[in-house]
């Protein structure tokens, strides 16, 4: 690295040693996951009977005034790929409107959004109406009022601030949507109901301002934010994996995905954590379900882990080897732990440390919905160099499509991952762990971008349900479809299950 490259680096405010990890990462690239089956019903992914549904739900609703519990909201993201395709509209003839089935939908269609009367109201500063326009055919200065800076300016707002849902009563937006969640399954110690969202830093006093007049409808609510931090950038290079310079010649440095969102979770000091997008939220009469089951999965985490901490205290005590063998039996059993080749060659002493590390480690339940060909990651499980095997959720970028067998996994894959978590990091003692020394640093990736017309090369740290987590003890729980119902562009809005009235 030449002394220019270091400069420019210090003059960013990023450490020399770190970026040099990154370029020299950009040139070696990341490892495939080695994937060894798909997790499916009966080998590492639990179906609940509707018994132990209610039992779990029941336990939970018993024990929750015990913990102190926290619903974590990545909401950071920006709403502008919601509307790609309308963007692209705008640099299209208009006539397009009444012939792309996307755009026909859209406009056809356009009272049923939520935000429409927001919209009619824009329009008509203008002097107009929505109808008039529609009826007019000015579909661009439709568009143009829904997305730019002179209109509602949805292009450049993030996702949890747009009017999602419209009720008789009123309009919500996907932060309101979480509130009645956290309301009617997050409310831990003191009665009291805490929500955080992950925030970017030119939207964090619009979230702050609407969550104060969305908590005027409700008791007891705590609500915190967080920023994800600048010292999680990462360096973009150009294709042939140079540094990339802006065009006033600063180095540019980019979020690293929601992976950096570990640095947020770690930050966190309660007992257990709720994650779930900011988008995948339902109108109310639809949310019992949703309800119905994230208290079943907290109560299946409570169970598990009132088991686990008994565990963790004998483990530090002198136990004998009908202890060992019960707690063996509940690792492999309860927790579908695979323990590492030569475990059984170990003298007892070695036995109980690598217990004792299987064991004293953060714990998650994950929600997994039937794969109906959405794109992202599922339950896998991968293969680790000393021979045991691990539960982890997968993207289908980290496997590789030369290895027959993990193809043949991929293709045999049942479940898909709808970011439905529930965690537990602390151990029986209540100390937190350092969620940091669990991420895989070999779990990243590496994506195409583009800035300013040039292409670039992205560095994202390992995914936050990924490799972020991928020392974690890990539980996959089937849930229902209809607990998952994002919103990835604009018209999934109109899909029956966003339609509140």
């Amino acid at each position: 690295m030449d002394d220019k490259l270091k400069e420019d680096i210090k003059k960013a405010g990023k450490s020399v040693e770190l970026v040099e990890e990154q370029l020299e990462r950009f040139k070696k690239g990341f490892p495939y996951l080695a994937i060894d089956r798909p997790a499916t019903k009966g080998d590492g992914l639990i179906q609940l009977s509707e018994e132990s549904i209610d039992n779990f739900i029941a336990f939970y609703e018993k024990q929750s005034v015990d913990y102190n519990m926290i619903k974590f909201v990545p909401a950071s993201g920006a709403a502008s790929r919601m509307f790609k395709r309308l963007y692209a509209f705008l640099e299209e003839d208009e006539s397009q409107a009444e012939k792309d089935d996307f755009l026909k939908t859209f406009f056809d269609d356009i009272h049923k959004f939520a935000f429409s009367q927001a919209l009619d109201k824009k329009i008509q500063e203008t002097g107009t109406s929505l109808d008039e326009a529609l009826k007019q055919k000015q579909y661009h200065a439709i568009v143009k009022a829904l997305l730019l800076e002179e209109g509602l300016n949805y292009g450049n707002l993030p996702k949890g601030l747009l009017d999602f849902h419209d009720y008789k009563s009123g309009i919500k937006t996907p932060v309101g949507e979480h509130f009645t969640e956290g309301e009617n399954y997050a409310r831990g110690t003191e009665g009291k109901v805490r929500l955080h969202f992950t925030v970017s830093p030119e939207h964090q006093k619009l979230f702050e301002e609407h969550a104060e007049k969305v908590r005027k409808g409700f008791n007891d609510f705590e609500i915190t934010f967080s920023q994800q931090k600048p010292e999680t950038d990462t360096i973009a290079v150009n294709p042939d994996n140079t540094p990339f310079y802006n065009d006033d010649g600063s180095l540019l440095f980019r979020p690293a995905g929601h992976g950096a969102l570990i640095e947020n979770l770690n930050d966190l000091d309660h007992d257990i954590v709720f994650i779930k997008n900011i988008d995948n939220v339902v109108p109310d009469h639809l949310k019992l379900k949703t309800i119905h089951y994230k208290k079943a999965l907290a109560g299946l985490l409570m169970s598990v882990q009132s088991k686990l901490f008994g565990y963790q205290n004998q483990l530090e005590r002198n136990i004998n080897e009908l202890e060992l063998l019960e707690i063996e039996n509940f690792a492999k059993k309860d927790l579908f732990l695979v323990f590492k080749d030569d475990y059984a060659d170990l003298d007892f002493s070695e036995k109980v440390g690598y217990l004792q590390y299987l064991l004293h480690r953060p714990i998650r339940i994950c929600g997994m919905v039937k794969n109906t060909g959405e794109p992202g990651g599922g339950p896998f499980w991968v293969r680790e160099e000393d021979g045991s095997l691990n539960l982890q959720i997968a993207e289908t970028s980290q496997i590789d499509p030369d290895d027959k067998k993990a193809q043949e996994a991929l293709k045999n894959a049942t479940h898909f991952n709808p970011v439905d978590l529930v965690c537990g990091i602390k151990d029986l003692h209540g100390r937190k762990y350092d969620l940091i020394k669990y991420r895989n640093p070999e779990t990243g990736f590496i994506t195409s971008k583009s800035k300013d017309g040039r292409e670039l090369k992205a560095l994202e740290l390992p995914g936050l349900w990924n490799g972020a987590m991928s020392d974690w003890i890990t539980l996959f729980v089937e849930v229902p479809l209809a607990t998952f119902n994002p919103v990835k562009t604009v018209n999934d809005l109109l899909r029956e299950e966003h339609q509140a009235g």
